[in-house]
């Protein structure tokens, strides 16, 4: 196993530890990247699973459409001389990511979906509720903001969205309090969506219950950067990348991620079609992947102890099979349709 850096310091690139890689043995091991490989790590973020699987002497395509997470892993990419290759773009594209580097086919696919705890931890990106900030949460730094979306979308798809995309019981409530309140003045900053929300849910004195914008933040974030037509279109680009034996993980952090990962590794490892005595049996294309795991692989206590943000993570893996990959239905495979607003959603 090739050594990159001493063992005492952090996994992550850049130096001083910031974000520390979820499921990171359990990767490895469905993963299982061996010398000589090429593997795409769909999101590079902090370098953590890219360095790992870079010691285990395989080759990495790195993908991350946000210009710091490039910017922040120029210096693993002077340390893996020449084994790591980082592309600025959408994990979505990782079939034409591979193709335009020489790679016509590659042995590992490993995604890791949602925002990652340096987003998280940088106010002036506006993802948080707990820390003021611009109401950013653009992923890439381009486009529209979740503040366009605050104060220009109609109220009907302002529920939708924080319904749908947030699984907030009281999106109602939520929606038509932005509108009233978006009248006098437009949102701009983190802190006063969020206190707005809190007035409208109130907050318990459990201290175990979340905090009320969790939900509607969730919602905006996944919808300002169409993460779960991403999610979705990457399954399909790694089917279509991957070499028959290649292994596809996948670690998700909440339930919307999770179940599209499901149905798609459902969907193309099913060998029998429904039926009944009145109907015949459906034919079934051959089967894409083999299930690694039969269900949901989630972190243990030892690593929830240490980092709060694995108890939410979920771990699926699949093997390509030999059979030529399928057309995708994105929204079969559960992305909701939503009202697009320039150019996102859908």
């Amino acid at each position: 196993m090739m050594a990159l850096g001493d063992k005492g310091t952090s996994l992550a690139a850049g130096g001083p530890e910031r974000h520390v890689p979820v499921l990171l043995a359990e990767v490895l091991e469905w993963l299982a990247p061996q010398p000589g490989e090429v593997v795409i790590d769909g999101t590079f973020g902090a370098g953590g699973y890219s360095r790992a699987i870079l010691e285990c002497g395989a080759t990495v395509l790195g993908i991350d459409r946000d210009p710091d997470a490039i910017a922040g892993g120029q210096d693993l990419v002077k340390e893996a001389g020449g084994r790591l290759i980082l592309v600025p773009g959408q994990f979505a594209g990782l079939e034409t990511h591979a193709r335009d580097n020489g790679f016509d086919g590659v042995d590992g696919v490993v995604l890791d979906l949602g925002v990652s705890s340096m987003q998280l931890d940088e106010a002036v990106r506006g993802f948080s509720f707990l820390r003021d900030g611009p109401l950013d949460m653009r992923m890439e730094q381009a486009g529209p903001s979740a503040a366009d979306v605050v104060n220009e979308l109609p109220v009907r798809d302002l529920i939708r969205i924080i319904g749908l995309l947030g699984e907030e019981k009281r999106a109602t409530s939520v929606a038509h309090a932005i509108d009233n309140a978006r009248k006098e003045k437009p949102f701009s900053r983190t802190l006063e969506l969020a206190n707005l929300i809190e007035k409208v849910l109130g907050r318990s004195l459990k201290k175990a219950q979340i905090h009320p914008a969790t939900r509607t933040f969730q919602a905006l974030r996944i919808y300002v950067n169409g993460e779960l037509h991403q999610a979705a279109e990457a399954l399909g680009a790694a089917e279509r990348i991957l070499k028959p034996g290649g292994r596809l993980v996948v670690v998700s952090f909440h339930s919307l991620e999770d179940r599209i990962v499901k149905r798609f590794l459902q969907d193309r490892t099913r060998t029998k079609g429904g039926g009944s005595r009145h109907m015949p049996e459906e034919e079934v294309p051959p089967a894409t992947f083999e299930l690694l795991t039969r269900k949901a692989v989630e972190a243990a206590a030892a690593e929830t102890d240490v980092n709060p943000r694995a108890r939410s993570a979920r771990l699926r893996a699949g093997r390509r099979t030999h059979a030529a990959a399928r057309a995708l239905d994105i929204h079969a495979a559960g992305v909701p349709r939503l009202a697009a607003f320039h150019g996102l959603g859908g």
